[in-house]
């Protein structure tokens, strides 16, 4: 689940569109990947494999010193290229040779190396920079949450410009070695499998290493003083999870619901097919949000998510992410529905599973909540537009959507849907249009249609598609919602909407319209 990032106006993003083009010789690289709902984000002109990040962060003053080697392989021929950042920078070395950079926006950094590179070579560029993460705002904020002991980064759908250089968009994954330094008696959390720690003087430093591909949005950061459990899967996968020591009241239903993080993998595994990584777990830290994020193999959790007790469903939305979000990333922010419909899903099928309400029990009440002139129709999950790409109509109608789909293919087909797209697209990008083929392919039937009403059309679909989408027919009324049984399973699952409230940040509206009464996304 995610947090929210300012979305430039549509004048902006014309803007911001425009420039490339102007003023970019075939020689310079893109200051954009070309993702029409974050124009500015990522880059042209090549290619990363990896990222090694050597940090020391000193929480008492929020000053983080680093220097980020990254790996990659141009796509074109580069005068100059562009990377994400907006810390301070003080050198940088394109192939070991210094090189001179500029930056520009609200969070370019151009490089210009001193000799022009060719398509398809190999580069190495090293960043040395320094800053205070929390002093830099975008649009008037930040994505780096100070702790009462610490530091974290966890953010939807860019947070990496607050502490390395990177290019910032999941069309281009990466591998990745994180070190931290930090003072003693201090953790430093990341993503993948803790290599090594070591102290000298004072400091202690984590190394941690991610090996399969993974998004910049996706990589995570927390420093501060955890309390950590450490196990193994039965199949010998490492499992780390960290609570901050200052949770008060939350505590224990904190470590209740993921400390089942192990259980819910394994079933997971059994819908979604073989477990895509190498670690596990996931890390409560001292932070006022109220979101969480399926930050790779170690989800973030706020600790607002377990005010009202524990809640193993936003568990399991943040494990199922990292089959669908993670390892099949989107194309491009508009294909979000590919990440959180079938993250929210999977929250009806835990409560299937727990014989709390079937996904079609909870697909009834869903519907059977929004009336025709509701809002939440108007949303259109497969293309929702940046000012909608959180809203609650990605989540629940997109799970509608997939509900349809399992009734109009039959179990067996779409449960062999479900193992097959992460199998077929792992480690890989793929978007909404990809997945309809596929769908068609595999079921051997035409199903734009039924995509078409439930992920693009902008209303409510009519009784009879929804009766063909097997929606009870007391569902079907527009009067209807106080006679649909409510599954017990809703109460918990609502209260996962905040998982996706990432702020307001001067946006005016609330993405949980239509839940009167619920916490939002």
């Amino acid at each position: 689940m995610h947090r929210r990032f300012i979305v430039p106006s549509a004048l902006a993003a014309t803007l911001l569109l425009a420039i490339p083009a102007a003023a970019a010789p075939g020689t310079v690289g893109a200051p954009g990947i070309g993702d029409p709902y974050y124009p500015a984000s990522g880059n042209g002109g090549y290619d990363v494999s990896h990222y090694d990040l050597r940090l020391k962060y000193q929480p008492r003053t929020d000053l983080l010193e680093g220097t980020a080697t990254i790996l990659a392989t141009t796509t074109q021929e580069l005068s100059r290229f562009n990377l994400d950042f907006g810390l301070d920078v003080s050198e940088v070395r394109v192939n070991g040779r210094k090189a001179r950079f500029a930056t520009s926006g609200d969070h370019e950094l151009e490089v210009t190396p001193a000799e022009k590179l060719a398509k398809g070579r190999a580069v190495s560029v090293v960043v040395r920079y320094a800053g205070k993460p929390s002093e830099l705002k975008i649009n008037g904020w930040t994505a780096w949450a100070r702790t009462p002991d610490g530091g974290v980064a966890a953010q939807e759908p860019e947070s990496a410009v607050w502490w390395y250089p990177s290019n910032d968009h999941p069309l281009d994954k990466a591998t990745y070695d994180i070190s931290v330094s930090v003072p003693d008696g201090t953790q430093a959390i990341s993503n993948g499998v803790l290599q090594s720690q070591s102290s000298k003087l004072g400091w202690t430093r984590f190394n941690w290493r991610s090996d399969k591909p993974q998004a910049t949005y996706l990589t995570t950061l927390a420093v501060g003083k955890f309390d950590i459990t450490t196990d193994r899967t039965a199949d010998g996968l490492p499992v780390l999870n960290a609570y901050s020591k200052d949770l008060g009241a939350n505590a224990g239903a904190a470590r209740a619901s993921i400390e089942r993080t192990t259980e819910v993998a394994e079933w997971l595994t059994e819908v979604f097919g073989p477990y895509p990584y190498n670690a596990l777990g996931g890390y409560v830290p001292n932070v006022t949000s109220g979101f969480a994020l399926e930050t790779q193999t170690r989800p973030f959790y706020s600790p607002k998510q377990f005010a009202n007790g524990a809640n193993v469903s936003v568990v399991v939305h943040e494990i199922a992410h990292q089959w669908y979000g993670n390892s099949v990333s989107v194309d491009g922010w508009k294909d979000i529905w590919i990440n959180e419909g079938f993250a929210r899903y999977s929250q009806w099928l835990w409560s299937e599973k727990e014989g709390e309400g079937t996904a079609q029990e909870l697909a009834d009440f869903t519907y059977a909540q929004h009336p025709a002139d509701d809002p939440f129709w108007q949303v259109k999950p497969g293309d929702p537009g940046p000012d909608n790409q959180f809203d609650i109509a990605v989540y629940d109608r997109g799970a509608l959507a997939l509900q349809a789909l399992r009734n109009e293919v039959g179990d067996d087909t779409f449960f062999e849907l479900l193992k097959g797209w992460p199998a077929e697209h792992a480690h890989a990008n793929a978007n909404v249009g990809d997945f309809v083929r596929y769908a068609e392919r595999v079921s051997r039937k035409p199903l734009a249609a039924l995509f078409d009403t439930w992920l693009y059309q902008p209303s409510r679909p009519s009784a009879p598609a929804a009766a063909d989408a097997g929606l009870a027919e007391a569902a079907l009324s527009a009067r209807s919602a106080a006679r649909v049984e409510r599954p017990a399973s809703w109460k918990k699952i609502a209260a996962t909407n905040t998982v996706h409230d990432h702020g307001d940040h001067g946006h005016g509206e609330r993405p949980d319209r239509g839940h009167a009464g619920h916490e939002h996304h």
